[in-house]
């Protein structure tokens, strides 16, 4: 059901926390230890918010290995309003947390010779990729492997964790939500996103059912609940509209078309979608808009350039505008916010931030969330 236009939950009740990240993992007693410290020289600490909001894209990954409980737990400390879990299934339905079902890279898979005969070739959304796909692995099987860094060359001091923690589902992610909010006296909400859902309905595993009874069973499919659910598809968001009661979020890229137009033979691209006709389409079955950054300010010659109409058009449509990825290595900043020519080096993502929220967005995605909540305290 769609909520009214403009919902945006809001941040509530003033707490400072400096604290170790301590996350309960359901790990054989062989396992190494799950209680890791904070990164050096990572502010651990929780601020009050005005409604502007701040994602942990998927936790803390900026520290921690992506999509662990130690990366969520990490992000809430840090001040996140929302924890960002990515969904994908397992052979058994269970709903894990993944940015994709390939887990080649982003798990020890291949280091377990007992599965070396789930090593594939599928085509994922039109593309050829080979490794091994959690809808090939029951959640039993899954809980043998351990998570790795995603991009080690980029964030080698995050390799020292690996190997330190399961694979979460997503009940365990809301159990930790529920925890940390009583525990920091906040509320941290889930963030959640649909991957791949045409890919998976073509699996005979749809997310989107298992979804519905996740939220339904822990009483989140509720106008207050401090939930979002997001997809880069138009499909399974409009068929969700008539299901959930928390708002929902179109993602779009900076290139390309939804994979379930492209199915459908639908010529529209992200570029429609994010036009002013597009937006009020967008607004008939969500509540927000999720970008590429380059969608909200386009780089000029590897500089930011000048906003488009995107933010302005969304608002008028009622949409709330949560752009990704904010990241604070220079790889992945504009060139006026680097710190060097060494790609790893962290540059001013401050700067870049600034410029974001000089063109009007009411939140972001961001693998750095201490940096985010440092920002947004000095813009106050």
């Amino acid at each position: 059901m769609k909520l009214p236009s403009r919902f945006l939950p809001v941040a509530a009740s003033a707490l400072a926390v400096a604290a170790a990240v301590v996350v309960p993992q359901a790990a054989p007693s062989t396992a190494p230890s799950t209680a890791p410290v904070p990164a050096s020289g990572v502010a651990v600490q929780a601020e009050k918010h005005d409604d502007f909001v701040i994602v942990g894209h998927r936790g803390a990954s900026g520290y921690r290995p992506e999509h662990t409980l130690a990366s969520y737990e990490l992000a809430a400390r840090m001040g996140a309003d929302f924890i960002e879990p990515d969904l994908v299934t397992t052979k058994d339905h269970v709903l894990v947390t993944r940015h994709e079902p390939e887990i080649g890279g982003t798990t020890d898979v291949a280091n377990h010779p007992e599965f070396a005969d789930r090593k594939k070739t599928k085509l994922l959304d039109g593309v050829a990729v080979t490794g091994w796909f959690t809808e090939d692995f029951t959640l039993a099987e899954l809980r043998t492997l351990r998570a790795k860094e995603r991009i080690p060359a980029t964030r080698q001091h995050n390799t020292v964790f690996d190997g330190r923690y399961q694979i979460p589902t997503l009940q365990e992610v809301i159990d930790l939500s529920k925890r940390l909010s009583r525990e920091l006296g906040r509320p941290i909400g889930v963030y959640a996103e649909t991957k791949h859902p045409t890919y998976f309905q073509q699996q005979g595993l749809a997310l989107e059912p298992e979804l519905v009874k996740v939220l339904d069973r822990n009483g989140l499919n509720h106008s207050g609940a401090k939930v979002y659910v997001q997809s880069f598809e138009v499909a399974n968001l409009k068929a969700l509209d008539k299901q959930l009661r928390v708002p929902l979020v179109q993602l779009t890229s900076a290139s390309g078309a939804p994979y379930d137009f492209v199915v459908a033979g639908d010529k529209r691209t992200y570029a429609d979608i994010v036009s002013a006709n597009g937006l009020r389409e967008v607004a008939t079955y969500a509540d927000g808009v999720g970008p590429a950054k380059d969608q909200v300010i386009p780089l000029v010659a590897g500089k930011l350039g000048k906003p488009t109409a995107l933010v302005a058009d969304a608002h008028k449509a009622g949409l709330v505008v949560h752009p990704y990825t904010f990241r604070v290595e220079n790889s992945f900043l504009p060139a006026e916010f680097d710190s060097s020519a060494v790609a790893s080096d962290s540059g001013n993502l401050f700067g870049e931030i600034a410029a974001f929220r000089k063109a009007g967005i009411d939140g972001l995605f961001t693998d750095n969330t201490d940096i985010a909540v440092a920002q947004e305290r000095e813009a106050r």
